[in-house]
């Protein structure tokens, strides 16, 4: 008998086992997963408000500094031209219009009515006023307040020339929430997220309506971002459209709400959304949006302009007003319907906003540096006192002397005069041209090279190039500071010579027309800018002399002590010529040259004030002696042709400066008011035809025909007194005798001998009569 199988266990029963035996396992992996799923979320969730956090906690935003212009005083008397007077309301932003809203200026010949902003100076608010005037041989006349507060002088905003961005090009004006219109926050609510208010940072419903909507769609025609997660993307994230990016903004959102309230999300928005492009800046933020588009403050647009703001939120570069108007008009009415239908606006004001234009400028009020020479000495001069990081980041507001009317006015010298040079030649001359105020060294224009736009080269703080003659007056002062020898009517040799030096080199310096004319008067030698009695005077009062001259009025550069100096081989910019003529327009004081007068943080506080400063370095009576012979240079000497272009009624003084083969023209002189140096030559330093009073002469006098001003009439210093000589006799002399010449002189050094023409009687009567009448 077969022995019977034993029973076989049951499938049934040996797979609920292996269940049984299965499931503890995939739970504890399951578990696992999760814990370490939540424990890498939450390192994660920590990650995240660390950034967050150390974001807003810290410095939010880095703001650039601001540059400003002069602004401009308006009064009774006041210089300016009406050419001039609307070309600077324009760059600070105005337009053309009835002269009633603020920022708008009406214009009918030279009547100007103008509703300015108002600007918070240093010293106190300038409010909004509404002003009339009338222009009239280039001075202000019939200067009224029409409204607003009264007052006989009123400054209109500066202009905004320029700005120190941060690296990454950033640019906005930060506003505080209380300083925005709650019809502008509740329009930006009402279209970007109407539960701003009540949601966490996250709203799920609208997601879901969005993506609902995109799917019908087919594509992306709805968002479903909150407020809080748009400025989370623009803020901490990308603009990658991944499932990763997605979840961080969500994520982020959610601390950023539980971490701060929401009119702090709201002020950060209002200041962080992108807004638009300017060249290479980006615009972020409402406060330089309604600046760019409409020079307006964000607290004086209306309802129409508001609506155009938040509507360009969706899309700043599809819906910009000044490239695609149609698309934004649309798009503004769109949002003006919104603030109709949630009642923000009535329907009679909704009607009023769609019937307006778009209203943006035609240019941008804050743009690109329009002066870039200009702001390039600025930033060499802040760099003595302020670090670049916090010149990038702080906002400092940054007041200079910059007159937009003058360096219109040099820009345009610059490159009518270079064309009329160079005809039809294919020589490309270049050129700089520096212009400052004579009394106080500020610096009101600088041309850095024939195209004022380009940033590149800037020959006025860079180009060291020989000045030529334009040393003699400092020769020949040196010598006049000692009265006991020199006097104007000193004989001064012109007949050539030569040196030899030591090892055995010759040197013999030439005149610029070949000639030799003996002895001649000092003045005369200085005014004609003859080579040989400059050279002769500089040897004779010795190298170092003159070199001691010209540091104590500027120079900080290595001078040559070679005999050649003495005829400008001394190499400098135009700028540092500027400096030292400083000191002979302002009698022998010393001036440090200004671009800047003041800096302020963002709230206005000044931070550093730059003053004038003045440091007598020569005998005023001396350099007296020497500004008269700069007068007669341009009366009879080398730099009379400038009257072809300038009213013969303009007193002026000057100096041409020639250096070999017309390499370098140059011309340095003042009015009452103003002080300018030219610079003509080429950049690969090759020869010219030109000499000063050809080449920088004729730049130097378009500039000065064209910007009104006062002669040079100087104070006649104590130790000072005018004598009638007989220059060639080297004598006193009657006030109505031939070659007579009413010459200052240094009390005790004028001649002690006398001639007279006493019985030239025709001569002596006739000169009465003419005294009658002078």
């Amino acid at each position: 008998m077969k022995k019977s199988a034993p029973p076989r266990k049951s499938p049934k029963k040996n797979s609920r086992k292996g269940k049984s035996t299965r499931k503890p396992w995939f739970w504890r992996l399951f578990l696992r997963v999760f814990f370490i799923g939540v424990v890498l979320l939450a390192g994660w969730m920590v990650y995240l408000d660390a950034v967050v956090t150390s974001r807003f906690e810290g410095r939010r935003f880095e703001v650039p500094s601001r540059v400003y212009a002069r602004p401009l005083e308006l009064y009774d008397g006041a210089s300016v031209s009406s050419g001039a007077l609307q070309r600077e309301l324009e760059l600070s932003g105005y337009r053309a219009g009835d002269g009633s809203n603020a920022g708008t200026y009406r214009r009918s010949g030279g009547h100007f009515v103008i509703s300015t902003r108002g600007f918070l100076f240093t010293d106190g608010l300038e409010p909004r006023r509404r002003l009339s005037l009338t222009i009239y041989g280039d001075r202000v006349q019939d200067f009224r307040v029409l409204s607003g507060d009264s007052s006989p002088i009123v400054r209109l905003e500066p202009a905004q020339i320029g700005g120190i961005y941060p690296a990454h090009k950033e640019d906005r004006v930060l506003v505080q929430l209380e300083d925005v219109p709650v019809l502008f926050t509740d329009t930006l609510l009402a279209v970007e997220d109407r539960n701003f208010r009540d949601h966490y940072g996250i709203a799920p419903l609208s997601i879901g309506r969005a993506m609902l909507a995109n799917i019908r769609a087919g594509r992306i025609v709805q968002g479903g971002s909150t407020l809080t997660q748009q400025l989370v993307k623009n803020f901490f994230l990308t603009r990658d459209q991944t499932l990763l990016r997605k979840g961080n903004e969500a994520l982020m959102s959610v601390l950023l709400e539980l971490h701060y309230e929401k009119g702090d999300i709201l002020e950060t928005y209002l200041n962080e959304v992108y807004l638009g492009q300017a060249g290479t800046r980006a615009i972020h933020g409402f406060g330089l949006a309604s600046q760019f588009y409409f020079g307006e403050s964000i607290r004086e647009i209306d309802a129409h302009q508001v609506a155009l703001l938040v509507g360009m939120v969706k899309g700043p570069s599809y819906y910009n007003p000044r490239r695609h108007p149609k698309r934004a008009l649309s798009r503004r009415n769109l949002v003006i319907d919104v603030m109709a239908e949630t009642g923000l606006i009535g329907e009679e004001q909704a009607a009023r906003a769609r019937a307006q234009p778009l209203g943006v400028t035609d240019k941008a009020s804050y743009s690109e540096n329009r002066y870039p020479a200009y702001i390039d000495l600025v930033r060499r001069h802040l760099a003595r006192d302020y670090k670049q990081e916090d010149l990038q980041s702080e906002g400092l507001r940054i007041f200079t002397t910059l007159d937009p009317a003058i360096q219109h006015a040099a820009e345009f010298s610059v490159k009518d005069m270079l064309s009329r040079m160079e005809g039809g030649s294919d020589t490309v001359l270049e050129s700089a041209l520096v212009v400052t105020s004579r009394d106080s060294g500020e610096v009101l224009a600088l041309v850095g090279g024939r195209d004022p736009q380009y940033a590149g080269f800037n020959r006025a703080l860079d180009a060291r190039r020989p000045i030529g003659s334009l040393i003699k007056p400092f020769t020949y002062l040196t010598a006049l500071q000692q009265p006991e020898r020199y006097t104007l009517i000193s004989p001064v040799e012109d007949k050539g010579f030569s040196l030899v030096f030591d090892d055995g080199r010759r040197w013999e310096p030439k005149n610029y027309d070949g000639e030799e004319r003996g002895l001649v008067p000092l003045h005369e030698a200085l005014s004609r800018s003859y080579n040989f009695p400059a050279v002769r005077v500089g040897l004779d009062v010795g190298i170092d002399a003159v070199k001691s001259t010209l540091q104590s009025f500027g120079v900080t550069s290595g001078i040559s002590e070679y005999p050649s100096m003495l005829l400008g081989s001394v190499a400098m910019t135009p700028v540092t010529v500027a400096q030292i003529y400083q000191g002979l327009a302002t009698s022998g004081f010393n001036t440090p040259l200004r671009t800047i007068r003041q800096v302020t943080d963002a709230e206005g506080k000044a931070l550093s004030r730059y003053s004038l400063k003045v440091d007598q370095v020569a005998d005023p009576a001396a350099v007296h002696l020497v500004q008269y012979v700069m007068q007669e240079t341009m009366q009879e000497g080398t730099g009379r042709s400038a009257y072809r272009t300038v009213p013969r009624e303009l007193s002026l003084a000057g100096k041409t400066g020639t250096t070999d083969d017309g390499r370098d023209s140059w011309f340095a002189g003042f009015s009452g008011d103003l002080l300018a140096v030219s610079w003509v030559g080429r950049d690969d330093n090759g020869p010219t035809s030109l000499t000063g009073a050809t080449g920088a002469l004729p730049v130097w006098s378009r500039f000065m025909s064209q910007v009104p001003q006062h002669g040079f009439s100087p104070v006649v210093p104590d130790g000072v007194e005018y004598h009638w000589v007989n220059p060639a006799e080297g004598a006193l002399t009657d006030e109505h005798c031939e070659n007579a010449r009413l010459v200052p002189f240094i009390t005790g050094s004028e001649p002690d001998v006398e001639v007279s023409c006493g019985g030239n009687i025709e001569r002596r009567i006739r000169g009465w009569f003419e005294g009658l009448f002078q």
